[in-house]
């Protein structure tokens, strides 16, 4: 569907050369919700703006549903971009028109008579549940139902693509639920392919199937979002992970008591991460059973990744030095993530 190959993106900045993009290959395939994650300036708006050719590289290969997008000529592209819908942060509605209006605007140009426009701008604020705001203006909305009237207004042109650059990052945390619930259902019920460029791997969690991040201009990890919450390879993809997960908050409240967790020889403070079928397993049970090693939980929480169980506890582990070590043998054995954790390190 999408097939980025090689990218390179550079300005001039005062003389110096700046790289936005560098080598990026990704592929996204019909039906996706991809996510690309990245804290700001990492160039993942950039890298999706190449997608449309709204920015052209400075190196690499573009292919869009087969074509080749940067050897279209400026009718084709036209043409092309109909195909890709993009929604943004800030809305861009236009404040002087109704809500119908700003959802029919795109089909100015097309082939439909007034009616059939008419008629399809009601299916589309039906769609996206705003069918009694048709005659009211942008100024009267929430910020919700304003992306919601840009969602329709990206699908005013049957797009089989919908890029969502930050659409998410202005909203509060119900109305962003809200949204990207649409989009999940949207993907389903008309086939959309959905890229989500976003700094918030919260979001990611909740509806993508794919993930990439990326750092300074760069892809540093990639694959299916089960394989990338339950085995991240890189360190700031742990931390996107563990601040979508609330880890983070829970282990700075955990190292601030470190001096009551009686931490010695006899006793670990452990993090276990275990997927699918492990995390319906009794292990704190089997634990002292086996090996007459209690664990006192101090975090626990299971998410639903793509319908897969996803577990993560922070634990104490106590027992005998040799039984800690056959517990900790038989996590691993068993499929779950252990890592011992320090209360003297800092949580970012």
């Amino acid at each position: 569907m999408i097939q980025l190959k090689d990218i390179d993106v550079t300005f001039q900045n005062k003389g110096q050369t700046v790289t936005a993009v560098k080598n990026v290959s990704l592929t996204v395939n019909r039906g996706d919700i991809y996510g690309v994650v990245g804290y700001s300036g990492a160039g993942k708006s950039t890298l999706v703006r190449v997608i449309n050719r709204l920015q052209r590289p400075t190196a690499g290969t573009v292919e869009v549903s087969g074509q080749n997008i940067l050897d279209l000529s400026s009718k084709e592209l036209r043409t092309a971009r109909t195909k890709i819908g993009m929604i943004f942060q800030h809305f861009n509605l236009m404040t002087s028109r109704t809500i119908a209006d700003n959802v029919d605007y795109p089909l100015k140009g097309s082939k439909l008579s007034r009616a059939e426009r008419k008629q399809k701008v009601a299916h589309l604020l039906d769609l996206v549940g705003l069918s009694e705001k048709a005659e009211d203006y942008p100024a009267q909305l929430s910020g919700g139902q304003k992306q919601r009237v840009a969602i329709a207004r990206a699908l005013a042109n049957d797009p089989e693509i919908l890029i969502s650059d930050e659409a998410t990052s202005a909203l509060d945390p119900k109305t962003t639920s809200s949204i990207l619930e649409l989009l999940k259902r949207l993907n389903k019920e008309l086939g959309l392919t959905v890229v989500l460029i976003t700094h918030e791997m919260e979001a990611v969690k909740e509806i993508c199937n794919k993930v990439a991040v990326m750092d300074a201009g760069e892809i540093i990890e990639r694959g299916d979002l089960v394989t990338i919450f339950s085995k991240p390879d890189k360190p700031l993809t742990q931390d996107f992970i563990n601040t979508a997960t609330q880890i983070n908050q829970a282990m700075e409240k955990i190292y601030k008591q470190a001096g009551t967790l009686g931490l010695d020889d006899h006793h670990i403070l452990v993090q276990l991460q275990y997927v699918g079928a492990t995390a319906d397993a009794p292990l704190i049970t089997e634990l002292y059973k086996r090996y007459s090693v209690v664990s006192n939980i101090l975090y626990g929480n299971v998410e639903i990744l793509q319908d897969t169980p996803l577990g993560n506890l922070i634990v104490v582990m106590a027992g005998e030095p040799d039984q800690l070590n056959e517990a900790w043998t038989y996590c691993e054995d068993a499929g779950i993530n252990v890592t011992q954790l320090d209360p003297n390190s800092e949580v970012a």
